[in-house]
């Protein structure tokens, strides 16, 4: 309302803090990946594709991953697979089951992806510091260990 003060809302708590520097890391490499060419991978295939395992993963993994249903991670797998970023072999465990792997055109988003956030991580280092920036990484590892229900 017009002449009203926005409530001063306190320090950011721990879950926004976390999420501030990832967002900023996702739109810069998505940004990367859009400039490089990939322009008709969205956003959230981008996520799930950097959750894809080296070996494989099943959509419910995927889904679990990226805490989507089912049906939402096949149909971004569906897309992904028309466009050339992933494909589908048989799970070698499971007849019925598939494996959805990076294809050729997904390898080379990737690899536009990794050189993004090389810079990234390279601009934290030296705005944290070395030790600071070592400090948090080990810190943040340890915290992924146990709050990832979905690795």
């Amino acid at each position: 309302m017009q002449g009203e003060k926005s409530a001063d809302l306190g320090p950011f708590n721990v879950g926004l803090l976390l999420f501030i520097p990832y967002r900023e890391l996702e739109e810069r490499v998505f940004g990367a990946i859009q400039a490089a060419g990939f322009t008709d991978l969205t956003l959230p295939q981008a996520r799930l594709f950097q959750r894809l395992a080296a070996h494989g993963s099943r959509i419910t993994e995927l889904a679990n991953r990226i805490y989507v249903t089912k049906q939402t991670a096949s149909a971004l797998v569906s897309a992904m697979e028309r466009t050339g970023y992933v494909r589908r072999v048989p799970d070698p465990l499971d007849a019925r089951a598939s494996l959805v792997l990076a294809a050729e055109r997904g390898l080379a988003a990737a690899e536009v992806a990794a050189a993004e956030i090389q810079r990234i991580e390279r601009q934290w280092r030296q705005g944290l510091g070395s030790a600071r920036y070592d400090r948090l990484v080990r810190d943040l590892n340890a915290l992924a260990e146990i709050t990832n229900r979905a690795q």
